[in-house]
């Protein structure tokens, strides 16, 4: 391979720079030629060639591009020499010097017979020198002055160019090592970054995390040296700039300009190849982590897919539907603990699949991977989930029909016994017939009780699940039944007929004791009291435990809230002892403090019940069917920024609160800190109408109900989205009460206190009267919250709000009023038929005013109003007045840009003033905002002239700002016009 060229630095000849027999000054010519000087050497003559051509070629290769083209000056001091010397310079220069030259200016020797040998010699010499660009021969430092300026030589040629050698050589030493350090990081940052891209990916987790690892620490090692090379950059440019900013009036020297300009070239191609590493390196950590995080979802993939194929084949061998009431009950048992099993298995295949859907909107690479794995967890989990239901529905069929089965046969049994049971000589008696044909029919009347069914009915209900052993019970259950009913007919039948043939009466005959049998009576008998009794155990059974369970569920929370109450009303009557130095009015507010902290806890508990219970299980398969589309569409909608109110009282207001309970005095200054957050709130009640509407009309489905029954809450989902409304009702009441307890009175000083001088009371004073400041404007700022949670819910009940309406401002006033619309055209025929009032409903924002047309619609409580967009106006192009006398209530407001002003009436005159003096601050405001930016506008001018120089550049720049401040004046003017009266002190600048 060719070895690579290096271009010739300081470092390489820094000897025969020192030595200084030419010097690249800095100066230039009249047409920015770069100038090289030659002062006075002894030994010029001696240089070695290659020393002499090092040095030319290095000066020559130090000015710019542009400057070099232009060609060199050269200047030869040789007034102390002779015409030897001054033939040898030339002679070199002719030869070896490698850059463009356009003069020559040689200080030929002062002494009278050297110059004479000077001129005769330059007479014969200079076609044997071959230059082709002018030689001139000056008698003295003056003459140079015609050809070069004093300010671009050295103090030896007589001019005031600051020009230090050694300073020089440091400086481009520096600039040339900075250069090359900046060289060899770059191929380092190739290197590494060839070495990424031809890495080859490894197979198993631990070691693309070892990868990862490593490529991490040699990329910090990187940064490192970037950031070291950075940092010496920066400090070299400054070093080179220290002399112009020591002192204002010091400039730098045309070298050290070009010194800076260099370093300043090499700064940002640093900054540039550190930009692109990072980028380049962005792109490698992201294709690196996108492939661990693929590695880790395939690997916890194939566990979950692997332990749900367990459990659909464990599934499929759960095929027994059970031969008996107890033998079914145990296979629900076992199914349910299936179920349980399986459940850890789904939840972590359906948390897989959302990881899945993350990295496919993170726009994985692996996209056509993962979609489908996500899919079949999906499929898994619905063939489990849809399998355990139907599973399970047939146990139930399965136990439904072994009950009834056992309730025919227990009701076979029972008529058994009462046929049985019936005594035999009592049918000899008309009377003993009635009573055995009563019992007969109310027997028969209690199989509706058992719900008896058909033969062909059950088996249209129950053949899916009926195998040869149940069909064969059934049948013999079937079959006893039919027998059963057979013989109570015939018996009826026969007692029927027996009935009939009592035509006379027959004596009755006492019984020998030990002929009749002892059997109890057929009414108090055991079948007639255990039929009652097993009906009892079935779903009444359960239903009345579930209503007992809530009721001690809710007799519970009642207790306990008894027991709070007791404990804070015996709180309440057996106070603190009193202590000395106000630790009585620090107790109390540490007890209103904890009672605000206790609330907290439970306010961030409700909240996190409704996100746990109402919320999250949304996104649950097996839940889906109960959740209409309205709900699910609009979840998002009901809920609001629940989510953000638990974020910020659970991570940020309750620590903070908790803190104020040692420290009450902190307490206001909580609320103020956080009152830009407590935003959040009005936010919420803004989205709070469109809630109730979607809670009206989802409000009875299933879904609603089993999240309730889950969560064990007495109160609908609604009443508990109104928590948040309730609680900055709690802050303000909390905030309001200690207030109360803090009155004036409280820091007035007890006269005994004087005695022993003002300088104890003084402090607590003036601290407590802080307090209480903070306090009252923690209290206002909770109202002024709470008033515009009210206005935001009002404002959401407007239908065609245009959607920049968060543009308007904070919406500070609403209400009713009667407009009249004028027009300023008199001729208008409409103006004169506008007699009567149109009703609307009026919003003031800090930079708009909204009109609202009033209608009237039926509602559950009657007629409620609604209100729809008119139109909406700026406050900076309005004008208001009050009307003359008689008009109390009215007031006028004119959009200057318009045909139209319009006349309004309150509905007394105190809403009208109220809202008069709101308006009038607000233009106020804006009239001030305005003077302001004109008095900036006008600061700006005045700075600019200042600073006006009178240099060619300075000059245009100040026509151009010149310029541009005249515009903006217009500008502010125009806008000025709109509210006063042109200012006669703003003409001159326009």
């Amino acid at each position: 391979m060719q070895q690579e060229i290096r271009p010739l630095v300081a470092v390489d000849i820094i000897e025969q720079l020192h030595r200084q027999f030419a010097i690249l000054s800095g100066g230039r010519g009249k047409d920015g030629a770069p100038i090289i000087t030659f002062p006075e050497f002894v030994g010029f003559k001696h240089i070695p060639d290659e020393d002499f051509l090092n040095v030319m070629t290095y000066l020559t290769s130090v000015p710019s591009m542009e400057a070099a083209s232009i060609g060199f000056v050269i200047v030869i001091d040789r007034r102390r020499d002779k015409w030897s010397s001054i033939k040898a310079s030339l002679t070199r220069i002719a030869v070896a010097f490698p850059g463009n030259l356009q003069l020559i200016l040689i200080l030929r020797p002062s002494r009278f017979i050297q110059r004479t040998f000077t001129d005769i010699g330059i007479k014969y010499y200079r076609d044997e020198f071959k230059m082709k660009v002018p030689i001139v021969m000056l008698n003295s430092v003056s003459d140079l002055h015609d050809y070069i300026d004093k300010s671009q030589l050295t103090a030896d040629l007589g001019g005031t160019l600051e020009y230090r050698h050694s300073q020089w050589i440091n400086h481009r030493t520096a600039i040339e090592n900075f250069a090359l350090a900046l060289k060899t990081t770059a191929q380092m940052l190739q290197t590494f970054g060839a070495c990424l891209a031809t890495t080859e990916l490894p197979r198993s987790i631990p070691s693309t995390e070892d990868l990862l690892m490593s490529h991490m620490r040699q990329w910090n090692k990187l940064q490192d040296e970037l950031k070291l090379l950075g940092k010496q950059g920066a400090t070299l440019l400054s070093c080179m700039q220290e002399p112009a900013t020591k002192s204002p009036t010091s400039k730098l020297s045309l070298h050290e300009v070009e010194n800076v300009a260099t370093m300043e070239r090499l700064l940002v191609q640093l900054d540039e190849t550190q930009k692109a590493f990072i980028q380049f390196w962005s792109e490698h950590h992201l294709k690196l982590n996108q492939y661990l995080q693929l590695q880790h979802f395939e690997h916890s993939f194939c566990e979950v897919k692997l332990a749900l194929d367990n459990l659909l084949a464990e599934q499929a061998e759960f095929s027994d539907i059970g031969d008996s009431v107890m033998h079914v009950e145990q296979l629900l048992k076992e199914h349910k603990k299936l179920e349980g099993e399986g459940q850890e298995s789904l939840e972590k295949a359906q948390l897989l699949a959302v990881i899945g859907d993350q990295l496919i909107q993170s726009h994985h690479y692996a996209v056509d991977s993962i979609r489908p794995r996500c899919a079949e967890l999906r499929h898994l989990c619905d063939d489990f989930i849809n399998e355990n239901k139907k599973k399970h529905d047939i146990l139930e069929k399965s136990l439904e029909l072994h009950r009834r089965l056992d309730k025919v046969s227990q009701w076979c049994e029972a008529g058994v016994y009462l046929l049985a049971s019936q005594a035999v000589d009592k049918y000899q008696s008309r009377e003993g017939i009635d009573i055995a044909l009563n019992d007969i029919e109310t027997f028969l009347g209690t199989a509706k009780e058992y719900q008896l069914p058909s033969s062909k009915d059950f088996y249209n209900q129950y053949e899916l699940m009926l195998t040869l052993d149940i069909k064969t019970k059934a049948q013999k259950v079937l079959q006893k039944l039919s027998d059963v009913q057979e013989i109570f007919h015939k018996r009826q039948m026969s007692l029927m007929k027996l009935a009939a043939r009592q035509t006379r009466p027959v004596q009755p005959v006492a019984p020998h004791p030990e002929s009749s049998p002892k059997w109890a009576s057929p009414k108090i008998s055991q079948p007639s009291t255990l039929v009652p009794h097993q009906k009892t155990s079935e779903e009444p059974y359960t239903e009345t435990d579930l209503n007992s369970e809530e009721k001690e569920d809710d007799e519970t929370k009642s207790e306990v809230k008894n027991e709070e109450i007791l404990e804070s009303s015996h709180d309440a009557d057996n106070p603190e002892p009193e202590q000395p130095d106000g630790s009585k009015n620090l107790s109390h507010s540490r007890h209103i403090i904890r009672d605000l902290v206790e609330t907290e806890v439970t306010y961030i508990k409700e909240i996190k019940n409704i996100i746990d219970g109402y919320i999250i299980p949304m996104d649950f398969i097996w839940l889906k069917h109960l959740i209409p589309d309205v709900l699910r569409n609009n979840k998002e909608f009901l809920f609001g920024n629940i989510r953000e109110l638990y974020e910020f009282h659970s991570r940020t207001f309750l620590k903070e609160l908790e803190k104020c309970t040692e420290n009450p005095e902190l307490l206001a200054r909580c609320f103020l800190k956080r009152k830009e957050d407590l935003q959040i709130y009005f936010k919420y009640h803004k989205n709070l109408p469109r809630a109730r509407a979607i809670w009206q009309e989802c409000q009875d489905c299933t879904y609603f109900g089993v999240c309730q029954r889950q969560l064990g809450h007495s109160l609908p989902l609604f009443k508990c989205l109104r928590e948040p409304s309730q609680r900055l009702i709690k802050y303000q009441m909390l905030l309001k009460g200690l207030l109360d307890f803090e009155s004036p009175e409280d820091l007035e000083m007890d006269p005994s206190d004087l005695e022993g001088g003002s300088a104890k009371n003084g402090p607590k004073r003036t601290k407590d009267s802080t307090f209480l400041a903070d306090l009252q404007q923690a209290l206002a700022m909770m109202e002024d919250l709470i008033k515009s949670c009210e206005l935001a819910m009002d404002l959401a009940a407007v239908t065609g709000c245009p959607d920049d309406i968060g543009k308007f401002g904070k919406l500070l006033m609403h209400g009713s009023f009667n407009v009249w619309t004028v027009h300023k055209d008199r001729y208008k025929m409409k103006d004169l038929i506008r007699f009567k009032p149109s009703q609307r409903q009026i919003y003031l924002f800090e930079r708009e005013i909204m009109f609202c047309k009033i209608q009237l619609e039926p509602s559950d409580q009657g007629l409620s109003p609604h209100y729809s967009f008119k139109k909406s106006m700026k406050l900076m192009t309005l004008s208001i007045r009050q009307l003359g006398r008689g008009s109390n209530r009215k007031f006028e407001i004119a959009n200057q840009n318009g045909l139209e002003k319009y006349i309004l009436q309150a509905a007394s005159k105190e809403i009208r003033d109220c809202w008069f003096s709101e308006i009038s601050k607000l233009l106020m405001k804006q009239q001030n905002n305005i003077k302001a930016l004109m008095e900036l506008t006008v600061e700006t001018w005045m700075d600019q002239e200042s600073r006006h120089t009178g240099n060619g550049r300075m000059a245009r720049e100040w026509e151009g700002c010149q310029a541009q401040v005249s515009q903006d004046c217009r500008k502010v003017f125009q806008m000025a016009k709109k509210i006063r009266p042109k200012p006669t002190h703003f003409n001159k600048f326009l």
